[in-house]
């Protein structure tokens, strides 16, 4: 089984599981343990004894990355106690006067906050939330709005982890991540169709039904009361500042950024720790050499301690509270890292960055079900035409990232061989469009997956059901992978031709043709929900999987909704017959 296939059957059960159970955890270790039974040929013991030494190192490798969650939710309990939150989100309401306003300022948050996909879902839900709440938004909404503006946003942001990630893989570092930036059709285009569809006020499928739930009845949730964590609450004696949300906001992204350059400029990744020789000549360098995770553990703590201090000097809390709200943090991340150890821990045993194939062609046996020889192995320049190339990793890397639940892994899987396979095109347009490709489609697979990371972090920080905001986020993620996909078909043709072999042409066709189709998308849509389609189509698939699970969802009709506005009542009508 070992670099077939089957090493994303364990990823297929869990996800299947997962959206038909609704029980993420069961649903995780049921995959965790499929795999390690494959890789220990069907012996229960030895397959338990591997699944807990794979996890233990999974745990090892991403302890920064523990740390730093840890005390974002710290951070989080304290801007509540202190008042922060409440004090922000009764000044944002005076200024925000509308429900577009709203999701534009979440939208606009999100981008500004580009450092880090973690940070972004976690400081972006817990200032953005009052605001929402207060203008009716559901949680699903704001939970999509945050996930469109973490991996997608930090994909095309130079000074970010995830350049700094991406820049590890590839050749030419920084400066290559750079060049792919104009070609990335899944982050940019999910951005402008973000915006635009609030600005239409456009949803659909379930979607639309939470936000018509949320607007009629006030139920923020639409009936989804399984949530990732539980809000933790200010005493209502406490009369908070905006700036104690503010000030530590800014303070943890100075610290994370300061540390991210300094780790960069000292960290040996050859021994794996902090040196007193240079190892980047400029910041610039520094901050692609980075080691992310120590680095975003020792700046937010350094910026844990300042804040504190802040705290405890304007008085805006005692030191016992200060104390209490560690553990409260604490304990709020505990149902997320949970979910994010089985998802590292299903990622291990299924080797998406296992070692692949060696010299003679066959996949290494290194202790997992090694994902990455597979792909390497069905994916040579021989075997497909030129133009078809980027379109090909474009959709293998959202199956792969998807599948395993990283788009990190997924760079690392697929920007090595992308590389390989395109260094002999003479075309310097096809071979960024091919790498744009492959980080597009990880983005996607990471956007949609349910045991991604970044899709965890979005639920934890809107306090939003993690299966509802998977469902919910799901159409609106395809339809602009799809748009994407169509692009790097088309431009992989025309970048194969004479016109697009330069790198500025290509990167103005690809910009030009993905505006189009997306206009030509979004007027559809456009056109359609106004004229009830979409909501048909919803409810016949509505009707089909509520069958299949044997739990008919309840639809009243104040739940739907034909247009933007208001229902017809010719469509009223309809819609009581079919309940």
């Amino acid at each position: 089984m070992v670099g077939t296939f089957w090493a994303f059957v364990p990823a297929i059960i869990a996800i299947v599981l997962a959206l038909v159970t609704k029980q993420v955890y069961l649903s995780l270790f049921a995959g965790i343990f499929a795999g390690a039974m494959f890789l220990a040929g069907g012996n229960p013991i030895e397959a338990i004894s591997n699944l807990f030494i794979t996890m233990g190192g999974q745990l090892g490798g991403n302890g920064g990355i523990l740390i730093f969650l840890v005390i974002l939710g710290i951070f989080a309990v304290l801007m509540v106690k202190t008042g922060g939150s409440k004090a922000y989100g009764e000044w944002a309401a005076g200024k925000i006067k509308t429900k577009k306003g709203a999701q534009l300022a979440t939208v606009g948050l999100g981008a500004l906050i580009f450092v880090d996909d973690y940070f972004n879902c976690l400081t972006v839900g817990n200032a953005m939330r009052p605001v929402t709440d207060k203008h009716k938004i559901s949680h699903a909404k704001l939970a999509y709005l945050i996930d469109a503006t973490a991996a997608p946003v930090c994909i095309i942001a130079p000074i970010s982890s995830w350049a700094a990630a991406v820049a590890g893989y590839a050749d030419g570092g920084i400066v290559a991540f750079i060049k792919t930036i104009p070609f990335n059709m899944y982050a940019l285009l999910t951005i402008a169709f973000m915006v635009v569809t609030v600005l239409l006020r456009l949803d659909f499928f379930k979607m639309k039904r939470n936000e018509k739930i949320a607007a009629t009845k006030g139920d923020l949730l639409a009936g989804e009361t399984d949530l990732p964590t539980k809000d933790v609450e200010a005493d209502d004696k406490v009369k908070g500042k905006v700036i104690n949300l503010v000030f530590p906001i800014v303070t943890l992204i100075i610290c994370c950024v300061g540390a991210m350059i300094y780790n960069g400029f000292f960290y040996n990744w050859d021994t794996g720790v902090l040196g007193t020789e240079l190892q980047s000549a400029n910041a610039l360098e520094a901050f692609s050499n980075c080691d992310a995770g120590s680095a975003l553990a020792m700046g937010s703590f350094v910026a844990l301690v300042i804040t504190i201090v802040f705290y405890l000097c304007t008085k805006a809390i005692t030191f016992k509270v200060s104390m209490e709200s560690i553990v409260d943090g604490f304990k709020s991340m505990v149902p997320a890292i949970l979910i994010l150890t089985f998802a590292w821990t299903l990622g291990g045993i299924m080797g998406a960055k296992g070692e692949g194939l060696d010299e003679a062609g066959k996949a290494v046996l290194d202790g997992t079900l090694n994902a990455k020889a597979f792909v390497q192995a069905n994916i040579t320049a021989d075997s497909m035409a030129l133009g078809v190339i980027p379109f090909v990793f474009f959709l293998i890397a959202c199956l792969l990232s998807f599948a395993t639940g990283t788009s990190w892994g997924t760079f690392g899987v697929l920007i090595p061989i992308s590389t390989a396979v395109m260094s002999a095109s003479s075309s310097e347009g096809l071979f960024f469009l091919t790498m744009s490709a492959v980080l597009a489609g990880a983005v996607y697979g990471d956007h949609v997956s349910p045991i991604s990371d970044t899709t965890i972090m979005a639920s934890s920080g809107a306090q939003c059901n993690h299966i509802d905001h998977v469902k919910t986020q799901l159409p609106y993620a395809t339809i602009v992978a799809l748009i994407s996909g169509l692009v790097y078909l088309a431009m992989g043709f025309i970048a194969s031709t004479p016109v697009g072999k330069s790198y500025g042409a290509s990167a103005g066709i690809t910009l030009a043709i993905g505006a189009v189709l997306l206009a030509a998308f979004i007027c559809a849509l456009y056109f359609l929900d106004r004229k009830g389609v979409i909501d048909k189509v919803d409810d016949k698939i509505s009707g089909f999987f509520a069958k299949l699970s044997k739990h008919p969802e309840e639809r009243p009709l104040e739940e739907t909704v034909q247009g933007s506005s208001e229902v017809t009542d010719e469509i009223a009508e309809m819609q009581n017959k079919d309940e």
